[in-house]
């Protein structure tokens, strides 16, 4: 109820705030080049923004990747388009550069899922575990948490401890589940779960490679088990469309969010990408609400006003950073 409460909040919070602006989309795109510039800024994109975002930043990316760049770019203004918790790691991750969102409304269903006293309870009533958490998760769960995963790097990072380590794994239950049944792992799991992921129809998926015989089913780990079985691959987004780019196959029907679609698109203009539908909607594609809030318009107001701007107090931001470096260090030692 509360995921469901939230989202209908934030998709009150979109249809009621606007940016008035006189300028088009080519003057927009103009003046934000020219802020980036005089500014030494950066933006990076995640795979789930809208087109217009995606075509106009320097990077885009996964989680992973985007954490990645945030640590190593020398720009002075670091610009997250994507949700509040990326813009936060970026932050822990880079405490001297001002890090900026378009808008502060783009939360995570899965981040708040998972409450910091909540989880701090689960994690005391079960000691001697080492605590592995999706980047998913806001600061103060980061602040808890031994290493962070992305989907990218989790199976692996997993496998990096002995196999009698005794684990939590959180937020994700989708995600945790189909790392124990890779692994063989009998983790401990937070009962969190990302509503765009949760909502894919199996039946209706089903109907679409009836459809689509040939077509290549790409599912995304935060997915339920249910999809997960009709999966020919299941990978991160960045996964994902590598596979689907080294694949002969000419059809996908893809469960993640659609936004992947677009750079999926740009690089096999040859072959047809199908968005897995939800289940209760008469929608032919499944699209986050949070990562949707950042637009055109407040990507020129953050880069003009610098604002909002992402702040996590010091003391919170070097006990988040540990456990963000150590995936970075195992992501490396491992060659992820």
């Amino acid at each position: 109820m509360l995921i469901s409460s939230t989202l209908l909040i934030n998709q009150n919070l979109r249809k009621t705030f606007s940016l008035h602006t006189d300028m088009n989309k080519a003057e927009l795109i103009e003046k934000i080049n020219q802020l980036k510039k005089e500014k030494n800024a950066v933006i990076m994109g995640h795979f789930y923004q809208n087109d217009d975002i995606q075509d106009i930043s320097d990077y885009i990316g996964d989680s992973l990747a985007l954490a990645q760049l945030a640590a190593k770019t020398d720009a002075d203004i670091i610009v997250l388009c994507g949700v509040h918790f990326m813009g936060e790691s970026a932050k822990i991750l880079s405490p001297d550069k001002k890090v900026l969102i378009p808008d502060m409304e783009a939360g995570c269903s899965l981040a708040e899922s998972c409450p910091e006293d909540k989880f701090a309870a689960f994690i005391a009533a079960n000691p001697g575990h080492t605590v592995i958490s999706y980047v998913n998760t806001t600061a103060e769960i980061k602040a808890l948490t031994d290493v962070v995963v992305t989907s990218t790097n989790a199976k692996q990072i997993v496998e990096s401890f002995p196999k009698d380590e005794k684990i939590i794994f959180g937020p994700d239950r989708n995600l945790g589940n189909y790392i124990n049944s890779v692994t063989g792992r009998d983790m401990k799991l937070w009962d969190g779960a990302c509503h765009v992921h949760e909502q894919f129809s199996v039946e209706k998926i089903i109907k679409l490679k009836k459809e689509h015989p040939e077509a290549e089913i790409l599912a995304h780990p935060e997915c339920k088990k249910t999809v997960l079985t009709l999966a020919d691959h299941i990978g991160s987004t960045a996964s994902i469309l590598k596979y689907a780019t080294a694949s002969d196959k000419k059809e996908f029907i893809v469960a993640t969010e659609s936004g992947i679609l677009h750079e999926m698109e740009a690089k096999n203009p040859d072959k047809v990408f199908i968005p897995a539908p939800p289940e209760d909607s008469t929608c032919a594609c499944n699209e986050c609400e949070y990562m949707r809030l950042n637009t055109l318009e407040k990507l020129y107001a953050c880069l003009r006003d610098e604002s909002p701007e992402i702040i996590v107090e010091e003391s919170l931001r070097k006990k988040a950073e540990s456990s963000i470096v150590k995936m970075l260090d195992i992501s490396e030692k491992l060659g992820l």
